[in-house]
């Protein structure tokens, strides 16, 4: 050591704190689509018994106010379904998962005809058993 100049020891590597960040960032770019439902609906209140938690995951169609209707599974779960493709993927689920559970999301406010007529056209797919969501009443 010919001139006695050391670094400073106060200086700080902030390399792994990035890595840190980037790590969360991405965790927090995937799960958050899949924690938001596309379609914003207001459920119908009751006091139901939640689903068991060993349950397969079910597959869900929602009405929205508007009457148009929505399916969970798909490239775009955000985009309206018509009637002969709903009836199509919920049986091809249902092909591959003969136990799968089918519930109707249903907005309160749209007409209960609506809610009817995605029930037989889940019959139509094949479905024997539909249940129905709700949301728990406020206390």
């Amino acid at each position: 050591m010919a001139s006695g100049k050391r670094k400073p020891m106060s200086e700080i590597n902030v390399v792994p704190y990035i890595d840190v960040m980037l790590v969360l960032l991405i965790i927090f770019m995937i799960t958050a689509p899949l924690i938001q439902q596309g379609v914003e609906i207001e459920l119908p209140q009751a006091a139901a018994n939640p689903m068991p938690p060993d349950q397969d995951e079910p597959v869900v169609v929602t009405v929205d106010r508007k009457g148009r209707f929505y399916l969970d599974i798909g490239d775009e779960p955000a985009r309206p379904i018509d009637a002969k493709k709903l009836v199509n993927r919920v049986a091809a689920v249902r092909s591959l998962k003969p136990k799968v559970p089918v519930l109707v999301r249903g907005d309160r406010s749209v007409d209960y005809g609506r809610v009817v007529d995605v029930m037989v056209l889940l019959q139509q797919a094949g479905i024997e058993k539909v249940g129905l969501m709700t949301d728990q009443p406020e206390k």
